[in-house]
C-alpha cells in the first residue's frame, strides 16, 4: 500500500516512522509520500491560502496548488479530506482503507478549504466533535488505524482479529503475570488451560464491556443466539450485584 498526504507541515509525521509502522516502511510492507502543496503554488511568496469572499476572519486555503499537487500523483487512489463535517472515522473504514493500494489524505489548515476542494475528495471524514488546528493529527491516527491492518505488520496476525471493535463489540479485559498482585487476582478460569472455558470467559466479558461502556455499539451490532443467552446472564448477574 502507498499512502500519499498533501500537507504543509510534512515534518509532523515523523511518529509514523518510528515502531512497528516505522519497521513496516523499512520492510517495505508500505509506503509514505508526504506531498508539501506549498510546492505547487506559482506567487513568489507561495501562498496557498487567501481572505473569504464576502468577508469573514481567518484565511481559506485555495484549490490551485492542492489541485496541482493531486495531480502530480502518479496513483492517487482513495482521496480523502479530513475536516468536521465529514462521517465519523471507525474500524470499518479501516478495514476497508486497508485493501486499497493507494490512499491519499489532503491535510487542511488555518480556517478551512475552498468548498471546491471537496469536490476533489471520494470522501470527507472527522475522527470526532471537536476542531483541531489542522488535518494532520487526524490523518496520522486514520493511517495507524489503517496500517495495522495490513499483513506483517503487528507482530501476532491474530491480534487485528481480536482487538475491540474488530467484530462490533469491544475486547476482553487481559492479563499477565503475576498471577496475584497484592490481593488483586487473575480470574481463575484463564489459567484452568480449558480452553473452551476461556473462549466463553472472553466472549461474556466482551459483551459485559460494550454493555458498560459502549452500550451504543449493540444498537448496529447482531446478537447470535449464545450471545443472547450471555448478555441475559450478564444482566440477571448485575441486577443481583
Amino acid at each position: 500500500m502507498k499512502i500519499n498526504v498533501l500537507t504543509l507541515f510534512p515534518d509532523m509525521f515523523t511518529p509514523l516512522t518510528t515502531s512497528m509502522l516505522g519497521r513496516g516502511l523499512e520492510d517495505g510492507k508500505w509506503d509514505l509520500n508526504l506531498v508539501n502543496f506549498r510546492d505547487f503554488t506559482s506567487d513568489v511568496h507561495h501562498h496557498v491560502d487567501d481572505t473569504p469572499y464576502g468577508g469573514g476572519a481567518g484565511m481559506v486555503l485555495q484549490i490551485m496548488p492542492i489541485k496541482k499537487a493531486l495531480d502530480s500523483l502518479a496513483n492517487k487512489g482513495k482521496v480523502i479530506i479530513t475536516a468536521p463535517q465529514g462521517k465519523t472515522f471507525n474500524q470499518k473504514m479501516a478495514q476497508n482503507w486497508s485493501q486499497e493500494e493507494n490512499l491519499t489524505f489532503i491535510c487542511g489548515h488555518y480556517e478551512g478549504f475552498d468548498q471546491r476542494i471537496y469536490d476533489l475528495a471520494d470522501e470527507t471524514v472527522s475522527i470526532g466533535d471537536y476542531v483541531l488546528t489542522g488535518g494532520e493529527l487526524p490523518t496520522m491516527s486514520m493511517i495507524d488505524a489503517t496500517v495495522r491492518l495490513l499483513p506483517g505488520i503487528l507482530g501476532n496476525a491474530a491480534s487485528p482479529i481480536e482487538e475491540s471493535f474488530a467484530h462490533g463489540l469491544l475486547e476482553y479485559p487481559q492479563y499477565t503475570r503475576p498471577e496475584d498482585f497484592e490481593g488483586m487476582k487473575v480470574p481463575a478460569v484463564l489459567t484452568s488451560g480449558n480452553h473452551q472455558k476461556i473462549a466463553e470467559w472472553r466472549k461474556k466479558e466482551s459483551l459485559r464491556a460494550t454493555v458498560l461502556y459502549r452500550p451504543d455499539l449493540l444498537a448496529d451490532y447482531h446478537l447470535s443466539d449464545e450471545e443472547k443467552k450471555l448478555l441475559a446472564e450478564i444482566k440477571h448477574e448485575d441486577d443481583e450485584a
